[in-house]
């Protein structure tokens, strides 16, 4: 199937592994150019090359920590320098576990700056070009929590329920030019993040990570966590032509781990 993605310009956040990585291979292997960030120049460059030996396509790699002023506006920056994009991937990592008299008011402070300000601030970065090639995909890396909310992740859940609002509200005001909002709801996903919670999960209980992480599994239908790449290929679909019919839409990949009708 040729999702129409040649020649598109898609800026991808959180790049150097898990979903974001993921996510950039698949555009990438549709053909699409890349800009990608991540905090560390050192693995955002790595993961440049794995995916040019994987797909042929060279990324522009940019080290970005999207949490804060400097980062965003490197992404600006090249944003601006490849003359816009038309797909955005907006990805951050999670903020950390804890329940809310764990959590101080920095934490907050932090992870609102992590994952909605950053959503918005690189909504603003690309949505004018989009407006005026009338085309565009904002994607937005969520999590299964806003639609089934994690006891243990009260800074997650809030924030990125907060990220859903304004995903819905932008796809509700840029239909019209041929721009499409979506987010993208992994479910327990084998990845750096799921790993660390685990970790964490185990240590409280006195148990092992590799446990924890079966308990994981045990908690989805298919009996199995997710792959990076199951999340990436729905994300080249959500950002190619065969897909504009699409917007305002949380569309979970989690393995049936949601049990709600809608």
């Amino acid at each position: 199937m040729d999702l129409g993605l040649s020649g598109k310009r898609a800026l991808v956040a959180g790049a150097s592994s898990g979903l974001g990585y993921a996510a950039a291979e698949a555009l990438a292997a549709e053909g699409a150019q890349l800009v990608i960030a991540s905090r560390t120049r050192e693995r955002i460059e790595a993961a440049g090359e794995r995916i040019a030996k994987a797909t042929g396509v060279s990324a522009v790699c940019v080290a970005a920590d999207v949490a804060t002023d400097d980062g965003l506006q490197a992404v600006e920056a090249a944003v601006k320098d490849a003359g816009g994009v038309d797909i955005l991937v907006s990805n951050a990592g999670g903020p950390p576990p804890g329940q809310l008299l764990a959590l101080d008011a920095r934490k907050w402070h932090d992870a609102g700056r992590l994952v909605l300000e950053s959503a918005v601030r690189m909504t603003y970065a690309v949505i004018a070009g989009m407006v005026e090639r009338h085309w565009g995909r904002l994607i937005y890396i969520t999590s299964i929590g806003v639609l089934q909310p994690v006891d243990d992740l009260i800074l997650s859940n809030t924030y990125r329920a907060g990220v859903t609002g304004f995903c819905k509200t932008v796809s509700n005001n840029y239909a019209k030019h041929g721009i499409t909002a979506n987010c993208v709801c992994p479910g327990y996903t084998l990845t750096e993040r799921l790993q660390r919670l685990a970790a964490s999960r185990g240590e409280a209980s006195g148990r092992s990570a590799e446990e924890a992480l079966q308990d994981f599994a045990g908690l989805v239908p298919a009996g199995r966590l997710g792959k990076p790449e199951e999340l990436g290929a729905l994300i080249a679909f959500l950002a190619g032509e065969r897909a504009g019919y699409i917007s305002g839409s949380s569309i979970a990949v989690d393995g049936g781990a949601n049990r709600a009708l809608i």
